[in-house]
């Protein structure tokens, strides 16, 4: 453990608990510099977009699984021809065909931990391991594994400062940045898919659900453990 980054993290949680998301991030830039990663889910352009105009050229990590809905693709190469950010893509050591070869067809549906395992986890935490910081779109509102997210927080398992500049956003505060500055959005939002993870485990929300009820629906699942 980093006592270091751990005291860091904890200090500027405390200064920036009530900051904007761009003074979050502006203060991210300025301590880490290229050390800093966004990670984007691509459901919609807007943490890329808050992170471009406090660091403009940022590196902008996204878990291509191999499962994606192609909108989700579209709005990938969307936001990055469009915004000034580096655009990572970072993908699992097996393709879909050769994880099915080793461990049997639709993982997914039979063990999805450790599809996410495969597919999410490992991708991601062999590009952060390039990093000191990352950067993530985690609200508190979204789940209640999610509620006591903070500001600033210190990564434990990664040794690293974990920065989530909208964690208090409500999803009004989502909407009115994205309208306001014409965000890109994935076309699956208007949809009926609030939430959007890989096509094989995400489904259609109806109205008055819960958001994320559309992701592993039936599996007893919430989070694909990125962030738990």
């Amino acid at each position: 453990m980093s006592t270091n980054l751990k005291t860091l993290a904890e200090e500027a949680n405390e200064r920036l608990a009530d900051a904007s998301a761009q003074e979050v991030l502006a203060w991210a830039r300025e301590t880490f510099g290229d050390e800093l990663v966004v990670t984007a889910s691509m459901a919609d352009g807007a943490l890329p977009h808050l992170a471009a105009e406090a660091a403009p050229g940022v590196d902008v990590l996204f878990l291509d699984t191999g499962y994606h809905f192609a909108e989700t693709i579209g709005t990938r190469d969307a936001v990055a021809a469009t915004l000034p950010i580096n655009l990572i893509n970072a993908t699992p050591k097996q393709t879909v065909e050769e994880q099915d070869a080793q461990y049997g067809k639709d993982l997914f549906a039979r063990e999805p931990d450790k599809c996410c395992a495969l597919r999410k986890v490992e991708p991601l935490n062999r590009v952060l391991s390039g990093y000191k910081a990352w950067v993530t779109g985690v609200r508190r509102e979204e789940a209640p594994t999610r509620a006591n997210t903070q500001v600033v927080e210190y990564d434990e398992k990664r040794d690293m400062v974990k920065l989530n500049p909208i964690a208090p956003w409500t999803q009004d505060d989502l909407d009115g940045y994205i309208a306001d500055n014409g965000v890109l959005v994935n076309l699956l939002q208007y949809d009926g898919y609030p939430s959007i993870g890989c096509a094989p485990c995400t489904r259609q929300v109806a109205p008055g659900e819960d958001p994320r009820s559309g992701r592993w629906a039936g599996q007893g699942k919430v989070e694909c453990g990125l962030h738990t």
